[in-house]
């Protein structure tokens, strides 16, 4: 049986497409799309590929814990095995994470724990490091301080074009992402017992 996942978006999907281009039809299924806004890029380009997509926007329900409900329920009837967060921009409730409890992974475009949450290149340009990154974590209930489960760093040249920058992390993403659902789909990440922040992959036992 494939392994079945529902990916999040709010806005044009490019995660979502190096997904579907990387891992989908194979072993690995995305099964359902939802997006937090309408008219998002990312629910065209999963309506092409033939997945069921739906949309929660926030407005639509009498709070973010109602909107969580439903959308967990959508994904539940889905029978999704990971959640994958593909350029989500929302906070999802401690009741949604609960739920899918060490099933809900994201994409960030820094080394963490260094500059979580919003404009994470911006605060890392702001602070002048030399080096950044895009990791690949597990969700819990803070922002952005799930286990980690891959991270790729490149050092920055001195001359800091943004568009360059963001470039250069989205393409470390739409690599590392798929990675990181390949690894768990095949049941190569795993909590050590001895230290449940440190995630181990299949590659890195030691």
């Amino acid at each position: 049986m494939a392994f079945r996942v529902g990916v999040l978006i709010s806005g044009e999907g490019s995660n979502l497409q190096a997904i579907l281009d990387t891992l989908h039809g194979n072993e690995i299924e995305v099964v359902a799309v939802a997006s937090s806004r309408h008219g998002a890029r990312g629910l065209e380009r999963a309506r092409q590929a033939g997945i069921e997509v739906e949309v929660f926007a926030r407005d639509d329900y009498p709070d973010r814990d109602a909107r969580d409900a439903a959308l967990g329920n959508w994904l539940a009837d889905r029978q999704v095995d990971l959640v994958v967060l593909a350029g989500f921009m929302e906070i999802l409730s401690g009741a949604f994470i609960r739920r899918f409890e060490g099933r809900v992974v994201n994409v960030h475009p820094s080394l963490l724990p260094a500059f979580p949450g919003v404009g994470a290149i911006e605060q890392a340009l702001d602070y002048g490091v030399q080096v950044m990154g895009v990791t690949v974590h597990f969700v819990d209930e803070g922002v952005d301080s799930g286990p980690v489960i891959l991270q790729e760093s490149f050092e920055l040249p001195y001359a800091r074009d943004i568009e360059v920058i963001e470039e250069h992390i989205h393409r470390i993403e739409h690599r590392l992402l798929p990675r990181a659902v390949s690894l768990i789909a095949a049941g190569s990440v795993r909590f050590d017992p001895d230290n449940p922040r440190l995630a181990r992959t299949g590659g890195r036992d030691g």
